[in-house]
């Protein structure tokens, strides 16, 4: 059996056991040890389920193979990270790639489903499709406000990471994210961004 620490998180450690994701949570030795307990078992059990709901909803995600209370194995999908090859690709496809990640996000969006860390490292190019993984910090919720601060996360990392044409990788997500409440989302984001703005 080949075990591969592919990273550390603040809450996980993500290894690669074969073709398994393992995510096994940390304990944290500055919380009380029941507490610590407590909120391991209440983060794994959330993620574990937030993915099972996206699979219902016909979104690509990775599946759960197996849980306990601290760690999840998880579908290991071998394909390009976006964080690393996203500005490799020539242009236009680029720019499908984001239309694809938009209407990703605004199927999880429908669903409630909040990523909470949206970001280029966190979506995974596969056989042509785009999947969402790494819901640690992922919750259900149905504000408009914590819709707009996933879609600033992804505009954030667009910005930091794949700079050269970031603004056009934007317009292109945007184009693929497709939900009623798209404006409200759209105007909520504004005020998140400019409170980030004052906020330095």
């Amino acid at each position: 059996m080949k075990q591969k620490l592919l990273a550390q998180g603040a809450e996980a450690k993500i290894y690669l056991i074969d073709s398994i994701i393992l995510k096994s949570r940390t304990k944290k030795s500055y919380r009380h040890p029941t507490l610590d307990i407590k909120i391991r078992k209440r983060r794994t059990r959330a993620e574990a389920k937030i993915l099972a709901k996206a699979l219902q909803s016909k979104i690509n995600v990775p599946q759960v193979i197996k849980q306990d209370s601290f760690n999840l194995e998880i579908e290991f999908l071998k394909g390009d990270k976006l964080s690393q090859t996203l500005n490799a690709y020539p242009e236009k496809k680029q720019f499908q790639i984001m239309q694809k990640l938009g209407k990703q996000v605004s199927l999880l969006h429908q669903n409630n489903i909040i990523h909470g860390d949206l970001t280029t490292s966190n979506t995974i190019l596969k056989d042509d499709k785009v999947f969402v993984i790494d819901f640690g910090l992922g919750f259900i919720s149905r504000k408009i406000e914590d819709k707009a601060v996933d879609i600033h996360l992804i505009k954030q990392a667009l910005s930091a990471k794949h700079y050269q044409n970031h603004e056009e990788l934007f317009k292109n997500f945007l184009s693929g994210y497709s939900l009623e409440e798209k404006q409200k989302i759209l105007e909520r984001l504004t005020a998140v961004e400019r409170r980030g703005r004052y906020q330095h």
